[in-house]
């Protein structure tokens, strides 16, 4: 039985502090026209609307950067994510940044309100932050603590104003339904670039973490079989692939924010294929490519598209 694909592409960029990855689905679009392959003409493409207009005024929110704009992009990621779950297909998310994947697990949860959801975070960086502990503000790094409810108030360092507040609290709403993932849900693999109130909530609430060096010392096999006994009772799952997750070496530089000894492309490409097996796998998403910093051309582009091809062909040949 073959499953659809449904390419949703969302070059929104307002929760990341460098400039570029709303250039980078159009690059992965480029490598495979360059390729000569056809995987965007031969599944459906939807395209999402594009809040790139609030980096060019300043914002009223310093410990939640434009968190206004990115407040539409969920709402909007809401409704297409669960239409497109409800419409039997599967979506795969090109996104700019990382901060809009809240969005996405809040258009599972609406798709599937009633059932358990978990998540696969592969990324070099926890993004569990709130506007209560974050170092920069960039919303980037608050996606997760967004859809599991938290505030973190027990490592606060930032006093943040009241409007701030409204709209954290909103965006944690979005679908209805404030908490949409149990800690005990979510996998980590890769991180390694956290900050001190990261790893105590992190420690605190337990969540499961995979090491660069575990994948390499255990291979994909076995780093996907825990995986999947970790989420054995979630009725579906969420995979979200940050590039700078993979080693910069390795690939390119072509990210915001690039994290040295990283996992290979080869071992990227094993765990989300492997992961797209799955037939509890929903929707994937891949994010944060850059090719305004690719010192290699559209290297780290031409990388992606090789996974993302690859995932592709799992999806739509799974039985």
């Amino acid at each position: 039985m073959s499953t659809n694909v449904t390419f949703l592409i969302n070059k929104s960029e307002i929760t990341a502090g460098t400039r570029g990855a709303s250039l980078g689905p159009d690059a992965i679009m480029t490598a495979a026209r360059t390729k000569g392959s056809y995987l965007f003409g031969e599944n459906t493409l939807e395209q999402l609307n594009i809040t790139n207009a609030f980096l060019d005024r300043p914002t009223k929110y310093p410990f939640a950067k434009r968190i206004d704009g990115l407040l539409s992009v969920y709402q909007e990621l809401n409704t297409k994510v669960a239409d497109i779950l409800n419409k039997n297909s599967f979506p795969i998310i090109l996104a700019a940044d990382h901060g809009s994947a809240g969005g996405t697990i809040s258009g599972i949860k609406s798709a599937f309100p009633d059932k358990r959801i978990g998540v696969v975070w592969i990324d070099a960086h926890a993004d569990i932050h709130t506007p209560y502990t974050t170092p920069s503000g960039n919303m980037h790094g608050m996606p997760l603590a967004s859809v599991m409810n938290l505030d973190n108030l027990e490592c606060k360092v930032n006093e943040v104003d009241p409007e701030t507040v409204s709209l954290w609290n909103e965006l944690k709403a979005v679908g209805g339904i404030t908490q949409k993932i149990n800690p005990k849900d979510v996998v980590y693999v890769g991180v390694r670039d956290t900050e001190e109130q990261e790893e105590k909530i992190i420690k605190q609430l337990g969540i499961k973490w995979f090491t660069v060096d575990d994948v390499h010392n255990q291979g994909i096999t076995a780093i996907v079989q825990q995986i999947e006994e970790q989420l054995k009772d979630c009725d579906f799952v969420y995979v979200t692939f940050d590039v700078d997750s993979m080693d910069p070496e390795l690939t390119s530089y072509g990210t915001g924010t690039p994290v040295p000894n990283g996992i290979s492309p080869i071992e990227a490409k094993g765990l989300l294929t492997a992961l797209s097996q799955n037939q509890k796998t929903v929707c994937l998403e891949i994010v944060e490519v850059n090719p305004c910093l690719d010192e290699k051309g559209n290297t780290m582009a031409e990388v992606t598209l090789e996974i993302v091809e690859a995932i592709t062909d799992v999806i739509k040949n799974r039985k």
